[in-house]
């Protein structure tokens, strides 16, 4: 992982209410910036789950019709700021980010097509974590343990998330599938 520089500050702080209104401003900037090329732009990560400790960084993420679309208008993104950083490790997604003037991360913009198992991932986790406030907390609780253990490597910060991640996603997926079929056992 060659792009996660060891030294990067691992932060993480309280929930607060403005990441919602980060989030509408930044979609509406993104939206018209993409015009028809996104259908839909989700607030995703930490800050979309009221309550918990998140870096304060907004995670977006844009359904887009047509990937080649969206590589052919990335100037538009960094007019607003972006830096297109391309697949950046999960293939058939566009990542951007943003930092402020400072040189701190503000926004993350994560793009997939229209019907990605991605976007049905990230929303159905985000939507597990909403509706089940114990197991957020105790992410909450995991995330800040880890900041304090590995405040300067936000590589260890992940990996340490990792295994509970992919515990939350088995759970959010059976919690979806049962919202489809409740009879289903």
């Amino acid at each position: 992982m060659d792009f996660i520089h060891q030294t990067d500050k691992v932060e993480v702080v309280p929930y607060n209410l403005k990441w919602r209104e980060s989030f509408e401003t930044e979609s509406k900037s993104i939206a018209d910036a993409l015009g028809d090329s996104v259908v839909a732009i989700h607030h995703i990560g930490s800050t979309a789950i009221p309550g918990i400790y998140a870096k304060p960084i907004i995670d977006l993420l844009a359904e887009a019709q047509d990937l080649q679309k969206i590589d052919h208008n990335s100037s538009a993104l960094e007019s607003l700021g972006y830096a297109a950083m391309g697949e950046f490790g999960i293939p058939g997604r566009r990542y951007f980010r943003k930092d402020n003037p400072d040189g701190d991360r503000t926004h993350h913009l994560h793009i997939f097509e229209v019907g990605s198992a991605q976007v049905e991932r990230h929303l159905t986790f985000r939507d597990y974590m909403i509706a089940h406030p114990l197991d957020a907390h105790k992410y909450s609780e995991l995330k800040r343990k880890l900041a304090k253990q590995h405040r300067h490597s936000i590589e260890k910060y992940m990996d340490g998330k990792d295994g509970f991640i992919k515990e939350m996603d088995s759970n959010a997926t059976r919690w979806r599938n049962q919202q489809i079929n409740p009879n289903r056992s």
